[in-house]
């Protein structure tokens, strides 16, 4: 199969849902859960998105929401949404003086209680409504490191066959990926997942994710 973003480049992934080993049955039955665990999300999302509405202005100056493109199933490209838990870039570069070091620290306070609860992810549940996200599956990485990394990395391209998800098996057992051998652990979960998913596995990951929410495992 080729992704239309690719400009006709090839990407390792197999289309059909009996290449993949994934049964349509089972394609439905995620997407009718997704579908179920949705609103309540939405909710939650809109209720932080009111707070941090109010709270901005004085803890995380600038807009509300932050978006990304990020490759989804089949390689193919779409828009994540997050709460911003960054300066945006022209706030710090004209707030840092001449001879202040260009490593300049960018996530907010608010932005790291954010991060430290996950509650940035939030906006990704308007992903899952539109049908780009699933609520359990590979966590999307950023499009140029997509790129790179379904080239470079063993069983990397495993994951496109899959919606990505705001949870995944290799965030709520590996943490965050920050190294290249991280990234290679990464591909490995999400490739157990793809192959071996089910929903045993989904309610053990959802479980985590639970977990994690409290403890602040994996946090960057």
């Amino acid at each position: 199969m080729y992704s239309r973003d690719f400009d006709k480049n090839p990407i390792l992934v197999v289309a059909a849902e009996r290449q993949s080993g994934i049964k349509l049955e089972r394609v439905l039955s995620k997407r009718a859960f997704d579908l179920i665990l949705c609103p309540f999300g939405l909710v939650l999302t809109a209720f932080v998105g009111i707070l941090l509405f109010l709270l901005n202005p004085l803890f995380n100056p600038g807009p509300l929401l932050y978006s990304q493109h990020r490759m989804g199933l089949y390689g193919d490209r779409f828009t994540m949404l997050k709460f911003r838990t960054m300066l945006p870039e022209e706030v710090v570069t004209n707030a840092r003086p001449a001879t202040a070091p260009l490593e300049v620290e960018r996530i907010t306070p608010l932005g790291r209680i954010l991060r430290r609860f996950r509650l940035d992810e939030l906006p990704n549940f308007v992903n899952v409504w539109r049908g780009e996200m699933s609520v359990v599956g590979p966590r999307p990485d950023a499009w140029e490191h997509s790129h790179l990394f379904w080239q470079t990395v063993p069983r990397y391209s495993e994951r496109f066959r899959v919606r990505p998800g705001i949870t995944g098996l290799a965030q709520v057992q590996g943490g965050y990926a920050d190294s290249a051998n991280a990234i290679r652990r990464k591909a490995r979960f999400d490739s157990y997942y793809v192959r071996r998913a089910s929903f045993a596995l989904e309610a053990f990951i959802i479980w985590r994710t639970v977990v994690i929410f409290f403890s602040g495992f994996g946090a960057r």
